[in-house]
């Protein structure tokens, strides 16, 4: 592979190692990754349970990897000129803003009460940390942060006590504000470690992910502007449990790399067709491969016009720091399913739009059949003209199934949600079930000690009892031996 065009000999949908110049950085998983002007930043991280809190940037050209030096901000505006060094810090997402990385939640020593915003201004080579205001969430890590538009949303995770979330914040990065998102229906378990993206600017998507004892596979819809949560029909390949794996989208498709369940790694990389709700495997790797572990980052690039796909670190027994490039396949955007309300409803909108617009031109297919008797019109025979009817008759045809199969659809909608409601609900209670049978062997395990602590009570407090009645016997003797002696001398 040369160094110059090594992007263009990659074979598509197969994960390729990227040859490195020089030193690599340290091995590590639960970073942070964003791409900027084909440079690859990895910030944080955590290795052998300690936090970490350099900057390293790969450079996609050179294929070289360097230290970035920072300095704090020595302004007074965000309260940073008193921290000298960069918080080491590890389970944050980062998301670019201008020329700014935005490094959100996360676990580190300097963690207050309320979650955190720090910035690394990639110009100056200065960070620091973000003043923000409004209902801002509590601290957490294992969080989800997805950028739409100008706002950041937040969700789930665990804070500081390991209490797991599944509330969701919105980040105006504007003016820096957050509010509470209240939603309706009903939302996923609490989680942290799973992945997030956005189809278009108003579905939020939410996949798998972890609780204390049960691991996710499922997937999750937020329409942002009802704010209800829904589990809407998934097809294609089935997919395993996971957390810590990484996703990010390209179009409409939803790339998920790596995660696992703490016993094994995630082999295959998925992608979800987000407007079909289609899951499918890409490629799969080896078990042991550090693209199946967890903890690790994917980014997307674009070079020379065309996209790729780079991962990096993660940990599945051992830790990994190299680098691995994909590049997908161009994928035609096909006709999105029609899924759930109010999708539905916006689909049977746009069909009924379009049959609607075709009678607003008053295409009167009565007075077009007249044509027939009519002679040739500006060079059209009556047969082109006879031809055309047909079409626009077979349009019209094809507009009318349409509506039809969206309002049979749409009857379907009101049984559907109740059931992906009552779907949601049981998956809440297996997970609780679960947690609460791991009390219940623990509580059983504690019986038995006790049980077992009784009997030797028991056991000790009639030794002690034999040895006193013992003594008594004992004593009682003698005095009577005395006793009958003195009686006996005298005789």
């Amino acid at each position: 592979m040369e160094v110059n065009n090594w992007y263009k000999e990659l074979a598509y949908e197969q994960w390729t190692p990227i040859p490195v110049s020089g030193a690599r950085p340290p091995a590590r998983y639960k970073h942070a990754a964003a791409v900027v002007n084909e440079k690859l930043y990895i910030v944080g991280g955590s290795r052998n349970g300690r936090h970490l809190s350099d900057i390293q940037v790969f450079d996609l050209r050179s294929l070289t990897w360097s230290s970035l030096k920072l300095k704090a901000n020595s302004g007074n505006d965000d309260g940073s000129a008193s921290q000298k060094t960069f918080p080491a810090t590890s389970g944050h997402d980062m998301i670019r803003w201008g020329d700014k990385l935005l490094l959100i939640g996360g676990d580190s020593k300097e963690s207050s009460d309320k979650l955190v915003v720090r910035y690394i201004d990639i110009e100056t080579l200065q960070f620091g940390v973000i003043e923000t205001s409004g209902s801002s969430p509590v601290a957490r890590t294992g969080q989800s942060a997805t950028l739409v538009g100008s706002k950041v949303i937040l969700f789930g995770g665990e804070d500081m006590k390991r209490k797991l979330l599944n509330d969701a914040h919105v980040l105006d990065l504007e003016s820096m504000t957050w509010d509470i998102v209240k939603t309706v229906q009903e939302p996923p378990a609490p989680r942290f470690d799973h992945a997030a993206a956005m189809l278009g600017d108003r579905y939020l998507l939410i996949f798998g992910g972890c609780s204390h004892s049960v691991f996710f596979n499922d997937l999750h819809l937020l329409d942002m502007q009802t704010m209800e949560w829904s589990q809407p029909q998934i097809q294609g390949d089935i997919v395993s449990s996971r957390a810590g794996h990484a996703g990010i989208t390209m179009d409409e498709s939803w790339f998920i790399v790596g995660g696992g369940d703490n016993s094994s790694g995630c082999p295959e990389t998925l992608l979800l067709n987000m407007s079909k709700l289609v899951w499918s495997v890409v490629t799969v790797v080896k078990q042991k491969d550090p693209l199946s572990s967890e903890g690790l980052s994917v980014c997307s690039t674009l070079i020379d016009g065309e996209k790729y796909l780079l991962a990096f670190g993660g940990y599945n027994g051992r830790y990994s720091n190299e680098v691995f490039v994909m590049r997908p396949k161009p994928r035609d955007s096909l006709r999105p399913k029609i899924f759930q309300s109010p999708a539905a409803a916006a689909a049977a909108a746009s069909v009924t739009s379009a049959y609607a617009l075709s009678k607003s031109e008053k295409l009167d297919f009565r007075q077009l059949d007249d044509i027939n008797s009519k002679p040739p019109i500006n060079g059209h025979t009556v047969d082109d003209i006879s031809g055309k009817v047909e079409a626009i008759k077979e349009e019209k045809r094809l507009l009318e199934l349409s509506i039809t199969e969206v309002r049979a659809e749409n009857s379907k909608l009101g049984v559907q949600g109740q059931l992906v409601a009552e779907r949601s609900r049981c998956f809440n209670l297996e997970a609780k079930i679960a947690e609460l049978q791991k009390m219940m062997e623990s509580m059983q395990s504690v019986e038995e000690q006790v049980q077992a602590l009784r009997k030797e009570k028991s056991t000790i407090d009639q030794e002690m009892e034999n040895a006193t009645s013992g003594q008594r016997q004992g004593s009682g003797g003698v005095w009577r031996w005395l006793g009958g002696g003195g009686g006996g001398g005298g005789d």
